[in-house]
């Protein structure tokens, strides 16, 4: 694969799109799905497709460096592999660790004493999260449904900030509550990825940029959960 529209086109295959289906999806015609097979993916239109399929800007372009976001994780003995290895609820030994409810007040983060989430402790010995360091919130906005609707339970892990690519955190944001995927961009700039793609873009903010407006990272989302609502019949 020499330009990036031959890159386009095998990400194209390995998500099982047909370019005319692609077209349809982005909103142009089939001949400009064609055209940039031929002549590249437009510049004005990079960011857009590296942040579609996963891969990094730099590799589309000119096909230099890693495809995909990675990172090795090694924190509180937590590795990469273990971080995206799934965990089973179901394999107990027995002890169940109530994981206290937080909110939200102003730019603090305070316990509700109404309300816990219950986890076995093993799952979370598994990931490597110390009880201590695990909180769970209220998933704020609609951003990354259908994977985490709003306000579904959500698990953080106040003890893993560190950015491993493609992960999800939870974020504060002049004093606002943000869960997003997260990736770093060559220049440190940090981006944040919703899960509906389609209403929400990507945002970047640079170091700079996350100093002033405050932007923190609470800490990494291991576990979500909710019931899931039947419409009317």
């Amino acid at each position: 694969m020499t330009t990036s529209g031959d890159r386009l086109k095998a990400l194209l295959q390995e998500c099982d799109l047909t370019p005319s289906d692609f077209a349809a999806q982005r909103c142009v015609t089939p001949q400009h799905v064609n055209n940039w097979f031929k002549r590249g993916v437009p510049l004005a239109r990079m960011d857009e497709m590296a942040d579609l399929f996963c891969v990094h800007r730099r590799w589309l372009m000119n096909g230099v460096g890693p495809k995909y976001h990675s990172a090795i994780l090694r924190q509180s003995g937590v590795c990469a592999e273990a971080v995206h290895q799934p965990t089973s609820l179901l394999d107990l030994d027995g002890r169940l660790l109530r994981i206290s409810l937080y909110r939200l007040h102003g730019n603090q983060l305070s316990p509700d004493m109404q309300g816990h989430l219950t986890l076995p402790a093993q799952s979370l010995e598994t990931l490597g999260v110390l009880p201590q360091q695990a909180i769970c919130m209220l998933m704020p906005a609609g951003n990354m449904a259908p994977m985490i609707p709003q306000d579904a339970i959500i698990a953080i892990d106040r003890g893993s900030t560190h950015v491993v690519d493609g992960q999800t955190y939870a974020l504060l944001h002049s004093g606002q509550l943000k869960v997003h995927s997260l990736s770093l961009d060559h220049d440190d700039t940090l981006c944040l990825h919703s899960h509906d793609q389609r209403n929400y873009a990507v945002e970047r903010y640079t170091f700079a940029q996350r100093q002033e407006q405050g932007l923190e990272i609470i800490g990494w989302v291991f576990h979500w959960s909710y019931f899931n609502q039947r419409g009317s019949f």
